[in-house]
């Protein structure tokens, strides 16, 4: 596949492309097959657990939360509003390969949201010096937030904790030990999330997803988006 065939797939074809070479043994992993029967587990799992059913929804109001930025800066949902809709991402860090896709497509699309009053925040349990990375390697323009224990993730009804065998597969095997990559030794992380929320707190749009490989196209957003401003207009 050329480099334009593949900027022009969209974010669940670059997800689902991914995921059949990583289930293969692909570069750059070369996982050891084994490893997926725990991972499908774990997933199917949560799945079955409805923890996503219990999240926030549309019509639901969104949580206020002040949380730091890569650079150690104050970030406050209500300031944000106060300019406009808010996009909130969560994501579970610059480890997982499908999230920094999923970031990589929102900076894309965030020229479009700008256009429609919109700000983009991204939210992830991971260390500041791990959200400049992110920023780094994702190449992205927008604030990507620290949510230690993922505090503000529970609020929105995301937070979970991964069960055990998939705490030793992470850290044993992937050598990803989110106690130090976090910061806090709770492995816990957010269900990937997206949310909409309108200037008066109250969430117009949201997508959760507890398979993390699956993540909508954000230009999904964009008649939501649409839709506001033309509301605000009238």
């Amino acid at each position: 596949m050329s480099v334009a065939q593949e900027k022009a797939l969209s974010l669940p074809e670059k997800l689902a492309a991914f995921r059949a070479n990583f289930e293969a043994g692909g570069a750059p992993y070369h996982a050891p097959a084994w490893v997926h029967e725990p991972m499908h587990r774990a997933t199917a799992e949560l799945i079955a657990s409805g923890a996503a059913e219990r999240a926030l929804k549309a019509g639901d109001r969104g949580p206020e939360f002040t949380l730091k930025d890569a650079h150690g800066d104050d970030v406050s949902s209500g300031e944000l509003l106060a300019k406009g809709p808010l996009v909130v991402t969560f994501y579970r860090g610059v480890w997982c390969p499908y999230c920094n896709l999923d970031l990589q497509a929102l900076q894309a699309a965030l020229p479009a949201m700008s256009a429609l009053g919109a700000q983009l925040i991204a939210i992830s349990p991971q260390t500041a010096s791990n959200s400049r990375k992110s920023e780094r390697d994702n190449q992205v323009t927008f604030p990507v937030l620290a949510d230690p224990g993922n505090e503000v993730a529970a609020q929105f009804g995301l937070r979970f904790k991964l069960p055990d065998y998939l705490i030793e597969l992470y850290r044993d095997v992937f050598k990803n030990d989110l106690a130090r990559v976090n910061g806090e030794p709770s492995w816990t992380l957010p269900m990937p999330a997206r949310y909409v929320i309108g200037t008066d707190g109250v969430i117009a749009y949201a997508e959760v997803n507890p398979d993390y490989t699956q993540r909508p196209d954000p230009h999904e957003l964009l008649p939501v988006l649409t839709k506001m401003q033309r509301t605000v207009a009238v």
